[in-house]
């Protein structure tokens, strides 16, 4: 079974700017991953955002595949996208847009500000990736993942998202406090689930 860890902890709205980029220096050069605390995401958002994702998740198929996906945007159902090798304007949940555009602006906040220490963890000027148009305009995707758990025995190995490396620069991952996020060193290791933080993947950052 794979080892618990606990990641460094980069708090975003620390006054001592130089010690958080020094932490993520750390971070980034150990293992790649970091938790960001105070990063900003209103925990009342993050609650509805959480309880919106579970009801959609809970709906049947069919009324999920209402929305599925077209041009980066909308549902993907189960095994239709494996990691290891335009959708519908109407509202499956009423008023869900409308948090989750609020929330994505909220993260992307953090990310933008976030950035700004990875610069300087680099021993940058933290407005770097901001002269270098990286937010011009901003491009963040927002992904709401669900895995169903145990699906039954079988000789074949199931993955809710096999081993992979993300894409673009940085990726705040929010949870629920359940475990099973996993990363990969010398070998695989569960991350612990604190309450109400961000586990930040610089994997591609820094390789």
């Amino acid at each position: 079974m794979a080892e618990a860890v606990e990641l460094p902890i980069v708090d975003l709205a620390s006054s001592d700017r130089n010690a958080s980029a020094c932490s993520i220096r750390k971070a980034c050069t150990e293992c790649g991953f970091f938790y960001l605390i105070n990063h900003g995401v209103e925990e009342s958002l993050l609650q509805k955002v959480l309880e919106g994702n579970k009801m959609f998740f809970s709906l049947c198929l069919e009324e999920k595949m209402k929305l599925a996906r077209k041009n980066h945007r909308g549902y993907t159902p189960l095994y239709a996208e494996k990691l290891d090798t335009s959708t519908s304007s109407r509202e499956v949940l009423p008023g869900w847009r409308s948090i989750m555009e609020g929330y994505y602006e909220q993260v992307m906040n953090a990310g933008k500000r976030l950035v700004k220490l990875v610069a300087l963890a680099l021993s940058l000027d933290e407005s770097f990736f901001y002269d270098l148009g990286a937010f011009n305009p901003p491009d963040g995707y927002l992904r709401l993942l669900h895995y169903p758990g145990e699906l039954g025995s079988s000789d074949e190995e199931i993955y809710g998202a096999s081993a992979h490396s993300d894409y673009g620069m940085i990726t705040l991952l929010a949870t629920d406090g359940i475990h099973g996020l996993q990363e990969y060193l010398t070998c695989s290791f569960n991350l612990a689930a604190l309450a109400f933080c961000v586990v930040v993947d610089a994997n591609v950052l820094t390789s």
